[in-house]
């Protein structure tokens, strides 16, 4: 990568963003951020606190002070190759993929609050560029000057099928999965704050009829171009 540029990638649950983010993050030597992951941790976070996901303006104080005193990092795992979510100072991926953080972590985006810290670090994060960050509203709110942007695709049933190989839930079952991302989407298209919406600029990819290794190269190759542009 020549001049150093930040990419958005925004896209509904499970239509492959993260995966192409790092994927981009590893050809052209950029810095990840999972944005959704941040999102996860706080979901997580809140709900170890006893946080009442279903009446958040009776628990306003204790959110602010939370998420006030926590801290969200990322760390490298060269043997795994991927980057790990750290929150105060312990690995949670593994607690952050469960369905029970899954079925909650939409409702928690909505908060204000919640929104607002979240924002304010991924803007400083991206602040410094050569950053390739993936959420539902980066092209529009977080990085709405980032030089590439891309809103990705896929069918619903196409989604819910990855979900449930990834799921760490074996109780889990499929329709489980469909019904929850279902609920998902409405919620993050619907809600007040930094909805999910395609910024006007974004290049739409959709991989509903295409492999992983498509969907990586139509991306690859737009980026390619845009930095020949640069140079």
């Amino acid at each position: 990568m020549g001049k150093k540029i930040n990419i958005a990638i925004d896209g509904y649950s499970s239509s492959g963003k993260s995966s192409l983010a790092r994927s981009i993050s590893k050809q052209f030597k950029m810095k990840y951020i999972d944005t959704g992951a941040m999102y996860r941790s706080i979901t997580y976070l809140l709900l170890k606190n006893s946080i009442d996901s279903s009446n958040f303006e009776e628990s306003e104080k204790k959110i602010e002070q939370i998420i006030n005193d926590c801290n969200i990092e990322y760390s490298y795992n060269n043997k795994k190759n991927i980057s790990e979510t750290i929150l105060n100072g312990a690995r949670c991926d593994e607690h952050i993929r469960k369905n029970y953080v899954s079925e909650f972590v939409s409702i928690v985006s909505k908060s204000k609050k919640v929104r607002d810290f979240m924002i304010a670090k991924q803007k400083e994060i991206a602040s410094n560029k050569n950053v390739v960050m993936d959420g539902r509203d980066i092209g529009t709110v977080v990085i709405p000057d980032a030089e590439i942007k891309f809103f990705i695709q896929a069918d619903l049933h196409v989604r819910a099928k990855r979900r449930f190989k990834q799921a760490q839930d074996e109780s889990l079952t499929f329709k489980e999965v469909v019904e929850n991302l279902k609920f998902r989407d409405n919620q993050d298209m619907m809600r007040e704050n930094s909805p999910l919406k395609k910024a006007k600029d974004s290049v739409v990819l959709n991989n509903t009829n295409i492999n992983f290794e498509e969907l990586k190269n139509q991306a690859f190759n737009i980026i390619r171009k845009k930095n020949e542009n640069h140079n």
